[in-house]
């Protein structure tokens, strides 16, 4: 018997890849905070990489870049709105939820679920 345990068979193994890719995917939109462009590049490039060895991530992928091009408008928006100062209270809610969705959706991820951005415009289908 291997020390590694017992055999894992290939679906489980697939799962839990997908479990793990997932939750990077979704968690590396933090990469922005330290790049500023690799919060967008980083998700991409995980995407476009593992969706043809693992289908259920084009699904996470997909819903990532729905919720960023959205979260893009929705600033933009919240922008415009600020001269009026409507859209000054909006941004801080935006970055909250910039913030706050990655986290839930990273962890939905890891325990195997794809979660739908809310508010999410879909862009990608």
């Amino acid at each position: 018997m291997s020390s590694q345990g017992p055999m894992m068979s290939n679906s489980e193994s697939e799962d839990r890849q997908t479990r793990m890719w997932g939750m990077f995917l979704h968690l590396s939109v933090f990469a922005g905070y330290a790049v500023p462009i690799a919060g967008l590049l980083a998700p991409i490039v995980i995407w476009q990489i593992k969706k043809d060895e693992l289908p259920l991530i084009d699904e996470h992928g997909k819903n990532l870049m729905n919720w960023l091009l959205s979260l893009l408008v929705y600033t933009i928006a919240c922008v415009l709105l600020s001269f009026l100062f409507v859209g000054i209270p909006l941004l801080f809610l935006l970055a909250l939820l910039s913030v706050v969705f990655p986290i839930v959706a990273g962890i939905k991820a890891n325990n195997g679920e794809v979660w739908k951005y809310p508010l999410s415009i879909e862009f990608l289908k």
